[in-house]
């Protein structure tokens, strides 16, 4: 999955040329990232509208091509909900309620903004066993961990290799404990990085994590949770069987 979206450098005939050169089937986004305020174009108009240009790159196509999006990305950091986020989490879900999709977000899991998340979403009528509550694995907080999962969401365990927030064995240590708390069913596994990536110099980005890489789950991670007592049916859930309950469970409400 490409959550990269609005006014964090979308480029799918970019995604196009890998996925074609690659063989790896691709699923991008739409949406739009801010942690406060929105980008000039989207202030003066409504949430509707943003909506329907989701919708667009969900039922047409993204920048002009034949890919359509097959998930809705939002954010919500430290700032919290302000209203330029709001208005994007509202954006989100309706265009979710018009078409399916699943909603996967960026929060900061210290400020528990997850929650506000769900909290919106639901005042908007989103099923949240539709929504990825994105960057959970950031916290050992298994308390407000668990008050995501009881609402009905998936938790993305998805920033491994990124020790600036958590090192890899915390990260190991918490799926364990929920995975031994029966919560394998909702919860996802990944990496959070980047191809190709602006913000840093090289050499910030190397001091990001050594490991934040898209081998580190299968080299270390996996191995990790096995000796942890995770059995092989509940990795198989967490990195196949949940993936696609996300995806097939699409449709029109």
């Amino acid at each position: 999955m490409d959550p990269t979206v609005l006014d964090s450098g979308r480029n799918v005939p970019l995604v196009q040329q890998v996925a074609r050169e690659s063989g790896l089937q691709v699923v991008v986004a739409t949406g739009l990232y801010t942690y406060d305020e929105l980008p000039h174009y989207f202030q003066a108009r409504s949430v509707d509208h943003m909506a329907e240009l989701f919708v667009q790159d969900i039922t047409e196509g993204v920048q002009g091509t034949s890919v359509r999006a097959a998930v809705l990305k939002c954010a919500t950091d430290y700032a919290g909900v302000t209203p330029g986020v709001e208005k994007v989490l509202r954006a989100v879900a309706k265009a979710h309620r018009r078409t399916g999709v699943p909603i996967s977000t960026h929060t900061e899991a210290k400020s528990q903004q997850g929650l506000a998340q769900q909290d919106v979403f639901e005042s908007e009528g989103v099923d949240l066993s539709r929504v990825i509550i994105g960057h959970s694995g950031d916290t050992e907080d298994i308390e407000y961990l668990t008050k995501l999962l009881e609402r009905g969401s998936y938790i993305g365990m998805d920033r491994f290799g990124l020790d600036v927030y958590l090192p890899t064995d915390k990260r190991v240590a918490v799926v364990a404990r929920l995975c031994e708390m029966g919560y394998a069913e909702r919860m996802v596994l990944s990496h959070d990085a980047a191809v190709y990536m602006d913000w840093f110099t090289p050499e910030v980005q190397q001091a990001l994590g050594a490991n934040w890489n898209y081998f580190h789950i299968l080299d270390d991670v996996l191995p990790a949770l096995r000796q942890a007592g995770i059995s092989e049916e509940q990795i198989r859930t967490m990195t196949v069987e949940n993936p696609r309950r996300i995806f097939e469970n699409v449709g029109s409400y």
